[in-house]
């Protein structure tokens, strides 16, 4: 199974690094299933090994989501750079949002968990929420310095939106999730939509 994780940090004897490796596929799994609150205790359970071989690896659950998903965040931040060169400077932020979105539904309660991560600078997720943040910082800026973004619009207005729309489709469905990015990436325009701009599962 690809979790599409990082490997291990530290050289480890094969036991333990098979230990590791089943541990973040089942956490993979579970967390997909059951969402990032599943108990990490059935976790190692399902891997096979003792809580304290799990705790041993990841101390915290936070730790288990930054080896599960800190390659991804990064990504994420690296897509945000390269959106900075796309010709309509809210469509770059537009479309970067919309990855920040499916990144974020990747599990259910995952966005309360990064949206805590942004303030908390004892969470192993802090560092690598950060880099989104300020990849989103720089579209934000981008689309205002170009007249096409509100001036009072923020990176943390941002970033609060795709999680409130992430939220929503957890509770509702992943259309219900787009409609309420689109409603808000309007609402962060600095001119009404044009008729020719589409709101998901309108006709």
């Amino acid at each position: 199974m690809d979790t599409g994780t990082p490997a291990p940090r530290r050289r480890m004897r094969a036991d333990a690094r098979r230990n590791y490796e089943r541990l973040l596929a089942e956490a993979a799994a579970a967390f997909g299933e059951h969402g990032a609150d599943f108990s990490l205790e059935e976790i190692a359970r399902r891997a096979g090994v003792a809580n304290g071989t799990l705790y041993g690896h990841f101390p915290t659950r936070r730790a288990l989501l930054e080896a599960l998903m800190g390659d991804r965040m990064r990504t994420l931040a690296a897509t945000g750079e390269e959106l900075l060169a796309h010709p309509s400077p809210f469509d770059g932020l537009a479309a970067w949002a919309r990855a920040a979105m499916a990144h974020t539904t990747l599990y259910r309660g995952l966005g309360a968990t990064l949206m805590q991560a942004v303030e908390d600078e004892t969470s192993e997720l802090h560092t690598a929420c950060k880099a989104v943040l300020a990849a989103g910082e720089g579209l934000v800026a981008r689309a205002r310095a170009a007249g096409e973004a509100r001036p009072d619009v923020t990176a943390p207005d941002l970033y609060a939106l795709v999680n409130a729309a992430a939220w929503a489709g957890e509770q509702s469905s992943a259309l219900q999730a787009e409609r309420l990015l689109a409603f808000g990436l309007d609402g962060f325009r600095a001119h009404p939509p044009s008729a020719d701009d589409h709101i998901p599962g309108q006709r």
